[in-house]
């Protein structure tokens, strides 16, 4: 059986982060080497994954010789991506899934336990939800479906379970066909061929309620990270530099060549990468992910909160924020994370704003950006790649790239009219030590 990872996508709800979601780095590795793993574990090798111009040669410069590419030419949805690698899916059944979308492995031997013991044309996972979901859901009668209805409403949900994309397919040809034949004006041509092929072949669900991360927004990496900083556990290199003054406590892993300083604590579960470097009096807690050869300096504090490589801090506060790499932070440099009303967090996506389902979220921050001595960014501010916020900037709204934003003031110098009198003072001191005594 084939597994085909779809990583061709263009990725634009994740802006200002540039990087492709399946080469975020969790626990000192890609996401897609996290992936490859898994499959390997539950004996998916052979492995078709389906690129875009963007991450091809770095897909394949971190990715097992033994994977196909193909190469998706335009990001026009499932349909398109799997049209793409046509002529390698072949007569092969397969299984297909988002490289960004992160399952435990009891969800592919559900699906592949179903698969072989049954006749099934199609088996599409079906996740058990208790709260409303705004996505596709499954219409079943016992474990057969008969469509999938759209963001239907809370309360007109056809069952409990919502379509996720870990779908088998027994017969591609067929697939394929549709795939070719389907009409729509968006961007949905694989769910309308599912759609018109649901009233003629067996289509089966497998219902599954384990861990299901997906992502598709800058936060929903938080999710990401809290995942495999769960599933790693505790783990202290014996290669570091520790401090006996400092505090690990719970859940933490730090990695080879990390240094940190008296006075410090890292409450877990946190991951804190290779090299990185943890000055004196510092506090990281509440699930943050360090990468790799970043500095929190001295008496800074970073909170659920994701860093990537070869980020800068020196007194700051990083509040529940995802920040990638190259990032510096100037000395008191506050990320702000809660609202006055306590309402939920939202965070512009184009001419929408979407709600991050949480009333403690911070900034999302580009690469290579810089702030200057004690800047404040509000909730939910988004920061393009490049970008400098200059000294004691209070910024209250989104910055794009390659942008340099700084306060301009008037200042006057003239001969200082002001005189101290000293005998003041010296009655002053003179009353304090009598106290003393």
């Amino acid at each position: 059986m084939k597994i085909v990872l779809l990583a061709g996508g263009e990725g634009k709800r994740m802006r200002p982060i540039l990087k492709d979601k399946c080469l975020l780095k969790f626990c000192g590795k890609e996401l897609i080497l996290h992936q490859l793993e898994l499959l390997k574990e539950v004996g998916l090798t052979d492995v078709v994954l389906i690129a875009s111009f963007g991450n091809i040669e770095q897909l394949k410069s971190i990715c097992c010789d033994t994977v196909q590419y193909a190469i998706q030419r335009n990001p026009k949805g499932m349909a398109d991506a799997l049209l793409s690698a046509e002529t390698l899916i072949g007569d092969s059944e397969f299984l297909v899934m988002n490289a960004n979308d992160i399952f435990e492995l009891d969800a592919f031997k559900k699906i592949i336990s179903l698969a072989s013991s049954s006749k099934a044309d199609a088996c599409l996972l079906g996740f058990k939800v208790k709260d409303y979901f705004p996505g596709g859901y499954l219409m079943v009668d016992g474990n057969k479906i008969n469509g999938i209805v759209e963001k239907p409403g809370k309360g007109n949900e056809p069952s409990d379970l919502v379509n996720i994309v870990l779908h088998y397919h027994r017969t591609p040809k067929v697939l394929f066909e549709y795939l070719k034949k389907a009409v729509t004006d968006n961007d949905d041509r694989y769910e309308v061929a599912m759609d018109n092929m649901m009233k003629k072949y067996d289509y089966r669900v497998v219902p599954y309620s384990g861990a299901w991360v997906a992502i598709k927004f800058p936060w929903q990496i938080h999710n990401a990270m809290e995942y495999f900083i769960k599933k790693q556990g505790r783990s202290i290199s014996k290669n570091t530099n520790i401090s006996d003054k400092a505090n690990i406590i719970g859940d933490v892993i730090i990695e080879d060549g990390v240094r940190v300083f008296e006075n410090t604590t890292i409450r877990g579960p946190c991951y804190i990468g290779k090299n990185v470097v943890v000055g004196n009096n510092s506090l990281i807690w509440n699930n943050t992910h360090i990468c790799a050869n970043s500095v929190v300096g001295y008496s800074s504090e970073v909170k659920h909160s994701y860093i990537g490589e070869n980020c800068w801090f020196h007194m700051d506060y990083v509040g529940d924020s995802v920040i990638m790499d190259g990032t510096s932070f100037g000395a008191g440099t506050v990320t702000a994370n809660f609202r006055f009303d306590e309402k939920n967090i939202k965070v512009n996506r184009g001419v929408s704003r979407f709600d991050t389902y949480t009333n403690k979220f911070g900034c999302i921050i580009g690469e290579g950006c810089k702030t200057g001595i004690n800047v404040s960014i509000l909730p939910g501010i988004t920061i393009g790649a490049n970008s400098i916020i200059g000294p004691h900037v209070h910024l209250n709204t989104d910055l794009g790239s390659n942008k340099f934003i700084y306060l301009t003031q008037a200042q006057t110098t003239k001969v200082n009219p002001i005189s101290v009198d000293q005998a003041k003072k010296d009655e002053l001191m003179r009353k304090l030590k009598e106290k003393v005594k």
